[in-house]
C-alpha cells in the first residue's frame, strides 16, 4: 500500500521533538540546530525564514530526508527518519517529498517532458503512464507547448514551472521550496507563488525556504529560526520576522 494515503488532511504529516543536529568539520563542531520541536498538520502552507547561517538549510534537509539528526525525534509521513538506512530514506524521499530549487536542475540533455517522468521512473510506473502523468502536469503548469523543449530554451519562469511540475508529478504530501523565487523577477515571482497557493488549496502541504520577508509574509503560517532555534511560529502578521 502506498505511505503517502496514511497521512489525512488535517493529521501530522512533520514531526520534529528535540532535534539536535551536530557536525565536525576539521576541528570546528557546529551545532547547526539547538533543541528544535514543531508540529506540521497536513495540508498547510509555511515558510521557514531566517538569515545565512541560521539552521534553515540544515532543517530544509531534515524534512526533505536528506539528513539525520544527531538527538532528537523527526518523524516525516508518519516514519522516523533517524532508524532509517539510506534506502529506506530514498524511499520515503522519494514517495513523501517533492522538491523545488532556486537553481531548476533540470536536466541539460532532455526535453521538459522527459524530466518530469524522470521521478516517475525511479517510481517503477511505466513509460505510458509516466508520459501520460507528466503531460498532465505540465499542462496544468501552462507548459503545453514546451514539452519537446531542452532546458536552455524556456525562460526562467517556464524552467521554475517544469521544475514544479517535476516536484508535483509524483503527487508527495510535501512540496518542499528552497529559494525557488531567488532568480526570478519579481512578476514571475509572484506567478510561481500563486502556483504554490493553488497546489496548497489541493491539499498538499508546501512549505517554502526563503530569506525574503516579503515572501515569508505572505503564508499563514511563518517559522523563523535564528542560531539553530525556533525564534517565532505563527501568523507572520503577528510579528515582523527576522531580517536577513
Amino acid at each position: 500500500m502506498d505511505d503517502r494515503h496514511n497521512i489525512q488532511q488535517g493529521e501530522i504529516c512533520i514531526r520534529m521533538e528535540g532535534v539536535t543536529k551536530e557536525y565536525h568539520v576539521a576541528d570546528v563542531h557546529v551545532q547547526a540546530l539547538r533543541g528544535v520541536s514543531f508540529q506540521v498538520k497536513q495540508g498547510e502552507y509555511i515558510t521557514i525564514m531566517g538569515p545565512s547561517g541560521s539552521g534553515k538549510s540544515t532543517l530544509m534537509n531534515m524534512i526533505g530526508c536528506l539528513d539525520r539528526p544527531t538527538k532528537g525525534l523527526v518523524e516525516i509521513g508518519g516514519k522516523n527518519t533517524a532508524s532509517m538506512n539510506e534506502k529506506e530514506l530514498a524511499y520515503l524521499r522519494n514517495k513523501t517529498v517533492g522538491f523545488v530549487f532556486q537553481q531548476y536542475f533540470l536536466l541539460p540533455s532532455m526535453s521538459v517532458l522527459e524530466n518530469v517522468m524522470l521521478p516517475l521512473r525511479y517510481q517503477g510506473v511505466d513509460r505510458r503512464e509516466g508520459k501520460r502523468r507528466a503531460e498532465e502536469v505540465l499542462v496544468d503548469m501552462g507548459l503545453q507547448d514546451r514539452l519537446h523543449h531542452l532546458p536552455s530554451e524556456l525562460s526562467g519562469g517556464q524552467k521554475q514551472r517544469a521544475a514544479i511540475a517535476r516536484a508535483t508529478v509524483t503527487r508527495p504530501q510535501i512540496i518542499l521550496a528552497d529559494e525557488p523565487t531567488g532568480a526570478l523577477d519579481s512578476e514571475t515571482g509572484r506567478r510561481v507563488l500563486e502556483l504554490f497557493s493553488r497546489i496548497n488549496s489541493q491539499g498538499t502541504t508546501v512549505i517554502i525556504v526563503t530569506h525574503d520577508q516579503k515572501i515569508g509574509a505572505q503564508a499563514p503560517r511563518q517559522i523563523s529560526i535564528l542560531d539553530g532555534k525556533i525564534l517565532q511560529d505563527g501568523n507572520p502578521l503577528d510579528f515582523g520576522g527576522i531580517h536577513a
